[in-house]
């Protein structure tokens, strides 16, 4: 998450896409991966984009790609009782992917391959099971339009200068979550 959205987090939630995009906000999706999540529904359920996604593990591929803005970005922890919303949906990969399947809680634990989403690396010899370890890595959980504020119970950072900025941030905003320098989950 931007450290710039902190304010709007900590006061409406992890917003749907849908929802942000009636915010000012700072976004650090793909457009491309954007693109393909949407038009796609979930089956029995609602647009992607009606959902507020959280990876099983930020260590993945989508916070690869965006290490030089790691400085201005926060992993933020979220309680797991989240998984119990009313239409939550797991995802065993990334939910914009071809082959991707949708569970509900708590059956969809079950099927995710939590061996590969919370491997360090999803590289492998053979290309077939490295495309199937990078989409793994992005299993999500889709909680229908919004994680509210008060399941979040900490955030995460590269490093201390940036631990320092979200704690600016949160105590401008009276707010007492711990703050946690956690370099390895930002490949560093």
């Amino acid at each position: 998450m931007p450290i710039e959205n902190l304010p709007s987090v900590l006061e409406r939630g992890i917003l749907s896409h849908d929802g942000a995009d009636r915010l000012v906000h700072r976004s650090v999706a793909k457009q491309e991966i954007q693109d393909r999540r949407v038009g796609k529904t979930v089956p029995n359920g609602l647009r992607l984009h009606q959902y507020a996604n959280l990876y099983f593990c930020a260590r993945n591929p989508m916070l690869y790609l965006r290490q030089p803005d790691h400085p201005n970005l926060c992993v933020i922890r979220i309680n797991r009782s989240v998984l119990g919303t009313p239409n939550a949906v797991l995802s065993d990969q990334n939910a914009a992917t071809d082959y991707v399947r949708f569970y509900p809680y708590p059956f969809g634990m079950e099927r995710i391959n939590f061996d590969y989403v919370f491997a360090d690396w999803w590289s492998d010899e053979n290309q077939i099971t490295m495309w199937q370890k990078k989409a793994a890595k992005c299993a999500e959980a889709l909680i229908p339009n919004v994680v509210n504020p008060q399941d979040i119970l900490g955030f995460y950072t590269c490093d201390e200068q940036t631990k320092q900025r979200v704690e600016t941030v949160l105590r401008g905003l009276q707010c007492v979550l711990p703050v946690t320098t956690n370099p390895h989950l930002f490949f560093r």
